[in-house]
């Protein structure tokens, strides 16, 4: 029996997760939930899994919380030290951090530090901080298993293979709802256009950084700090069809590749079961329905995200900081009517011109003063 705690319960990646924990009970006990304010599904949750802690960032969401399962013995906690020591308890042997946002980094390090094994599903903890995180995990002898589709297919991709023979990481990307379309095109697509993806479902923020490509520029960071690989050995390719997950070629130019239907409880489980693959009922792929596959070359003139992901990482890992905490409170504002889609790059690019004076490997400190500062920045001026 693996003791999980779940950092994003109620998110897309969590309620899945517990889907296959509901499905494995015999091998799986989530022991803590954490989230960062619905009450409405966590309480639900506790009733379901039982929990021995529970977690809701926001403090009078968690007062809430205590009033309804007061009968019950799960026991409830705020902030991030409720994060972070739900994320350190003792009988926890994987934290699954899924939280989205950099409010997962902190917990997460916590939980490498306590020496926990980490699937990993927050992909802002490696591109802020994967110059801490990935030292960290080896000094403390923690696994690593990537969450992310992509990132999971190359995980698979590379086991069992000479690291040293690996030529190029082979990343592929949907598109999102507006592949094909050019600049002008996106001026007035609205919210609506935008969480419309034509494959996957994810949460909101997610599926607006699929949309702009931001959140393939977060995957060419994660990449490189997951698998070692200098960021211009990252090459982004567009797959509409979302069969091939993401590919490896190789030295002697062989190309290995992932696929599955759009799915993520397969990464999931397989990050759970530690690379060890178990059964799954879900629908499998139907070869001889599939007309073609397609594979596009990435619009970067008209979908910024990536190209500006790469600056970011080449002017220093501070600024990969900027460059996400930018996207956040765009992608936020851009949810709640005040920008429109465009704009998430014109804040983004406007960030990126401020100016810090910290080393290329800044502390986990100077991350969140720099977070700060972004969001601080972007709010004065928007």
């Amino acid at each position: 029996m693996k003791n999980l705690v779940i950092l994003g319960s109620t998110g897309s990646i969590g309620t899945q997760t517990l889907e296959i924990v509901k499905d494995k009970k015999d091998d799986f006990k989530a022991i803590a939930l954490a989230a960062y304010s619905n009450v409405d599904l966590m309480e639900k949750q506790i009733r379901e899994f039982d929990p021995e802690y529970a977690v809701l960032f926001v403090e009078e969401a968690a007062s809430s919380l205590k009033e309804r399962i007061a009968s019950l013995n799960t026991k409830v906690l705020s902030g991030m030290e409720g994060l972070e020591y739900i994320s350190t308890l003792p009988e926890c042997d994987m934290l699954v951090a899924a939280m989205v946002g950099m409010i997962g980094i902190k917990p997460t390090i916590a939980a490498v530090n306590a020496g926990k094994d980490i699937a990993l599903a927050n992909k802002e903890t490696l591109v802020t901080a994967g110059h801490i995180i990935i030292p960290l995990c080896k000094e403390k002898n923690v696994n690593l298993y990537p969450v992310d589709s992509e990132h999971s297919a190359i995980y698979q991709c590379l086991k069992a293979q000479d690291k040293k023979m690996v030529d190029k990481i082979l990343l592929t990307a949907s598109g999102g709802p507006f592949l094909g379309r050019k600049y002008e095109d996106l001026k007035d697509v609205t919210l609506k256009d935008a969480l419309n993806h034509p494959n996957w479902a994810m949460g909101k923020k997610i599926t607006i950084d699929s949309a702009s490509l931001v959140n393939k520029g977060l995957e060419v960071i994660e990449a490189k700090w997951l698998f070692d690989v200098d960021i211009e050995d990252v090459e982004v390719i567009i797959h509409p069809q979302s069969i091939i997950h993401s590919m490896v070629q190789f030295k002697d130019n062989a190309v290995l590749a992932q696929l599955g239907l759009p799915d993520m409880k397969l990464p999931i489980q397989y990050a759970l079961y530690e690379g060890n693959r178990q059964t799954m009922p879900e629908r499998k792929i139907d070869f001889f329905s599939l007309s073609k596959l397609d594979f596009l070359k990435p619009d970067h003139e008209t979908f910024k995200g990536i190209k500006l992901a790469i600056d970011s990482y080449n002017r220093g890992y501070i600024y990969t900081t900027v460059y996400n905490a930018a996207n956040e409170i765009a992608n936020r504002f851009f949810q709640e009517g005040r920008i429109r889609f465009l704009q998430i790059y014109d804040i983004i690019e406007d960030a990126l011109t401020l100016d810090f004076d910290y080393c290329k490997t800044p502390s986990l400190e100077e991350i969140l003063q720099t977070e700060k500062q972004v969001y601080d920045y972007i709010s004065s001026k928007y």
